[in-house]
């Protein structure tokens, strides 16, 4: 483990360099683990494993859409993919790879599974962290570890066959065995991590709800709108209001603070966007690190998480779901999206 200096703080960070795959491979090559849900991360963690050499199985309701999406990903019915409970008795690590809302659903079902020695495996501390509300208490013979990729399995799979990897945290929780920490990081290593870095369950689920709901996801799409409407309220069209808005953020500005930081950013743009910018960001900064202060503090106390588990257990709840994705995806914003990206000259 290298302790990485960043920004004036010291953390704990392992490479692939100093924990390559082949010492993955020899930590876990006795282990069968079991990928639990083909939804969200399951997918891109269960297919890195299985051609980063582990020996991988997939456990998935039989008859439903992922459990066809599975077999067409090359998953083997009775050799490698499995039902939820026969997947969980075979495996020696379990990743509980479902979403939060489907753990706590089928928690009674695998928890019979978890004799000792096993390792329960998260890609989020949410199940863990608020285990009063989830009902999800592992027993304490097992091992109990997380590896949270920054990221989508989608962006995770298409990372990893590019050669690339997506950095993730890790963390353990319960570590019965004495093995949990090679454990962790071997799978974490396995699944394509770029670099990971020591967390806490608690931590991770705290940082992943405040970004979710801030900058990754929820803020980012308000800031958005709110600039589009102005823009189009004041004679803009549609899109132009969307090129500047969005088309100039993710196409050309993304790629370049994201490949050496906001100031290189900052430094290849005109004089102009520079000052504008500098100007501009301290009031932003001021309007919104209240919001954040407000989000953080619900993320803290456990209330988004409890609306989290009321909401998504509603009978009704996916009907819903889509009820509000179709109302964003048809506003007038992303419609103007859908046809600005079929103008990009790659799609013509």
């Amino acid at each position: 483990m290298a302790i990485i200096n960043f920004g004036g703080v010291d953390e704990n960070v392992v490479t692939r360099e100093e924990f390559p795959l082949e010492k993955a491979r020899e930590v876990l090559k006795n282990e069968t683990i079991a990928v639990i849900g083909y939804g969200v991360q399951g997918p891109g963690q269960s297919l890195n494993l299985r051609d980063n050499g582990f020996n991988v199985i997939v456990g998935q309701r039989k008859g439903g859409k992922t459990w066809d999406k599975a077999v067409a990903d090359g998953w083997v019915p009775g050799e490698t993919l499995f039902e939820i409970e026969e997947a969980c008795q075979r495996g020696t690590i379990i990743q509980y790879l479902l979403s939060d809302a489907a753990q706590i659903e089928v928690w009674p079902r695998i928890k019979q599974y978890l004799t000792p020695g096993k390792a329960l495996y998260f890609s989020h501390g949410f199940g863990i962290t608020y285990k009063e509300r989830t009902g999800i208490i592992p027993p304490a013979d097992i091992d109990v570890i997380m590896v949270a990729p920054k990221g989508s399995g989608t962006s995770l799979r298409r990372m990893f066959l590019q050669g690339r990897g997506l950095n993730s945290s890790y963390a353990i929780f319960q570590d019965a065995t004495g093995r949990a920490k090679d454990r962790v990081i071997a799978l974490g290593i396995g699944v394509g991590s770029g670099y990971l870095f020591e967390t806490t369950f608690k931590r991770e689920v705290y940082s992943d709800l405040t970004g979710e709901r801030g900058t990754l996801m929820g803020a980012i799409q308000g800031l958005l709108l709110a600039q589009y409407e102005t823009l189009r309220e004041h004679g803009h069209t549609p899109s132009e209001a969307f090129n500047e808005t969005v088309e100039e953020l993710t196409q050309s500005l993304m790629p370049l603070f994201a490949e050496k930081g906001m100031d290189w950013m900052y430094a290849n743009c005109s004089t102009t966007a520079q000052r504008g910018a500098l100007d501009w960001m301290g009031p932003f900064h001021d309007a919104t690190k209240p919001v954040f202060e407000k989000l953080y503090n619900e993320v803290a106390c456990g209330n988004e998480a409890q609306r989290s588990i009321d909401t998504n257990s509603k009978p009704n709840y996916r009907e819903g779901l889509e009820k509000e994705l179709a109302a964003l995806r048809e506003s007038e914003m992303w419609r103007a999206g859908a046809v600005v990206r079929k103008l990009r000259p790659e799609n013509n």
